[in-house]
C-alpha cells in the first residue's frame, strides 16, 4: 500500500484536540480500521504510514503498540505490523467473558448507583432512539451507554478487566452496531436494561445484560457468515 492511497484511507478521520502524536496516530488508524478502510489482514508499513502522517517512526511505534494491547493490530512471524482478523471463535470466547462483565456491572449499579446516573443512563438509551445517526455516531452512542453502566458499578477491577475486554473487542461490537437492520433489536435490548435498572432489580439486569452480548456474537456470526459467502462467490 503505497503513502498516498494511506494518506486517502486516514483524510475523513477525526482527531481529538490535545493528543500525544502517538494516541493522535493511534485514534487515526483505530477509526480507518473500524471503518474497513484498513480491511482485515492488511500489512501496515511502518515507513509509508509514518510519511503519510507526517510523523517519525518512533511516535508511530507507539501507536502500533496501543492498538497491538486493543487486539486491533497483530504482528506476523516476520513481526511486521498488520490489521489484526481474529477468529469467530476467539471473539465468541472473548464477547462471552465482556458479557459476564457487563452483567456484573450492572447488578452492582442497582446496588450503588444514584438515581442521576440512572437516569442518565436511560437517556443514553432513548437518544440512541431519537437520534439513530450515522454508523459511526450510533456505534459511539453505543459505546457510551455500555461504559455508563459499568462506571456506576464503581468497581475498579471490574472496570479496569472491562476495559481491557472491550478494546480487544472494538472492532467487533462495531461491526455488530453498523448492521442498520438490527438497530431496532438493539434498541429494544438497550430499552429492557435500562427498565431493569431504574427498577433496582440486579437479576434482570444481569440477565438483559447477557442477552444483548449474546446478539453481538449473533450479529458477528452474521458478518462472518456473509463475508464467507462473498469469498465463494469470488
Amino acid at each position: 500500500m503505497s503513502a498516498g492511497s494511506i494518506l486517502s484511507a486516514l483524510e475523513d478521520v477525526q482527531i481529538a484536540p490535545r493528543r500525544s502524536l502517538a494516541e493522535e496516530a493511534a485514534d487515526k488508524l483505530r477509526e480507518a480500521i473500524l471503518l474497513e478502510h484498513l480491511a482485515p489482514g492488511t500489512p501496515v508499513p511502518e515507513r509509508d504510514l509514518s510519511e503519510a502522517m507526517g510523523i517519525s517512526r518512533t511516535p508511530l511505534k507507539d501507536a502500533l503498540r496501543l492498538l497491538e494491547m486493543e487486539g486491533l493490530i497483530d504482528y506476523g512471524p516476520t513481526r511486521r505490523p498488520r490489521v489484526a482478523n481474529p477468529s469467530l471463535d476467539t471473539l465468541r470466547d472473548n464477547i462471552t467473558v465482556l458479557g459476564g462483565l457487563e452483567a456484573l456491572a450492572g447488578e452492582l449499579a442497582c446496588a450503588v448507583a444514584t438515581d442521576k446516573e440512572l437516569a442518565h443512563i436511560t437517556a443514553l438509551a432513548r437518544n440512541m432512539e431519537a437520534d439513530g445517526g450515522d454508523t459511526l455516531s450510533f456505534f459511539h452512542q453505543d459505546m457510551a451507554f455500555h461504559g455508563a453502566i459499568v462506571t456506576a458499578a464503581r468497581n475498579t477491577p471490574l472496570a479496569e478487566t472491562h476495559r481491557q475486554y472491550n478494546a480487544r473487542l472494538w472492532r467487533a461490537r462495531f461491526l455488530s452496531s453498523r448492521q442498520i437492520d438490527r438497530r431496532e433489536n438493539t434498541q429494544a435490548e438497550h430499552d429492557r436494561i435500562a427498565t431493569a435498572l431504574m427498577a433496582r432489580d440486579g437479576a434482570a439486569t444481569a440477565t438483559a445484560m447477557r442477552a444483548h452480548l449474546r446478539s453481538t456474537i449473533e450479529n458477528i456470526a452474521r458478518v462472518h457468515a456473509d463475508a464467507r459467502t462473498k469469498r465463494d462467490e469470488h
